[in-house]
């Protein structure tokens, strides 16, 4: 049955006139006496006495009030657990990230997160392309991204680290300087470009030193860039995400002058933060304050 229409019919009861029932529950007159006349035939028996001096419950009716009172309290939790589940119905955060941070940073990040926010699905996608987080944040494809910062206006960017870049050399190569390595020493020596437009990142280092490499385009990961390097064939310059765990078989110095790339995190600035990504985001700066390298300014 319908919890309205026994609503109603207390509320005319309580003010003893159709009249005044009609101002409060936004019924005509009319209409509201048609409402009670459907809800008798529902329940089989006159429920209402109608006199010139207005409205009462017949015995019957009276019978039945702690009966409704207790079906409209039951519906109304209904109703409120049903907005409640609603409300809390499983946010999906989707993060698109370069897979150096993906695979040092994110599994203790999204640790931390699910441990406040239990409910909230992550669905995590890596990339080895250095724009395409952007082309997936502003496609809508990306709630939250993890990169290196680039020149686009539609991001809501935080930055997180400043990231050192480092010459990737053979185990024998012969070092001037045993913590540094000059960038113009790269110039004119084969150079082994890591895949996904890392070459952004070379470009800001070498054009200002006037350094011009014989460059290899490599379509192959980093850990095979490296190797590479550590057969002879070849120089790279990476970043210390990149190296992490892999430097058994060459030597990464750092480049001289020293060269950073800014790492952080962006959302799309229409888009407005649900309380569960401040709270994501609140992980990433903690944890991102926990880092012995300063955090980008």
């Amino acid at each position: 049955m319908d919890s309205k229409k026994f609503e109603i019919l207390l509320t005319a009861v309580e003010l003893g006139s159709f009249n005044k029932a009609s101002e409060v529950v936004g019924y005509t007159q009319s209409g509201l006496t048609h409402l009670m006349d459907s809800l008798e035939k529902e329940v089989g028996f006159p429920l209402l006495e109608r006199s010139h001096t207005g409205i009462k419950l017949t015995e019957k009716g009276q019978q039945l009030v702690p009966a409704i009172r207790e079906f409209l309290l039951s519906n109304n939790n209904l109703e409120k657990k049903i907005k409640e589940v609603a409300q809390n119905k499983n946010e999906v955060v989707r993060i698109a990230a370069y897979a150096s941070m993906a695979m040092h940073w994110i599994p203790e990040i999204l640790y931390r997160f699910k441990r406040i926010c239990p409910n909230v699905n992550v669905d995590l996608r890596m990339v080895d392309h250095a724009l395409e987080p952007f082309e997936l944040l502003e496609s809508g494809q990306a709630d939250l991204i993890f990169a290196s910062k680039q020149d686009f206006n539609f991001c809501n960017w935080i930055p997180l680290y400043d990231e050192p870049l480092y010459a990737i050399l053979p185990k024998n190569y012969p070092l001037k300087q045993a913590d540094a390595f000059d960038l113009t020493e790269f110039s004119n020596k084969e150079f082994l470009m890591p895949y996904g437009r890392f070459d952004i990142e070379i470009k800001k280092a070498f054009e200002p030193m006037g350094v011009k490499t014989n460059i290899k385009s490599v379509l192959v990961d980093d850990e095979t860039v490296i190797r590479m390097v550590g057969k002879g064939l070849g120089l790279s310059m990476m970043s210390e995400l990149m190296i992490r765990g892999r430097t058994d078989d060459v030597l990464c110095v750092p480049v001289k002058p020293a060269c950073i790339r800014e790492l952080g995190m962006a959302t799309h600035i229409k888009q407005k933060d649900s309380d569960n990504m401040k709270k994501l985001k609140d992980c990433v700066l903690k944890y991102i304050s926990e880092l012995p390298t300063k955090k980008a300014n």
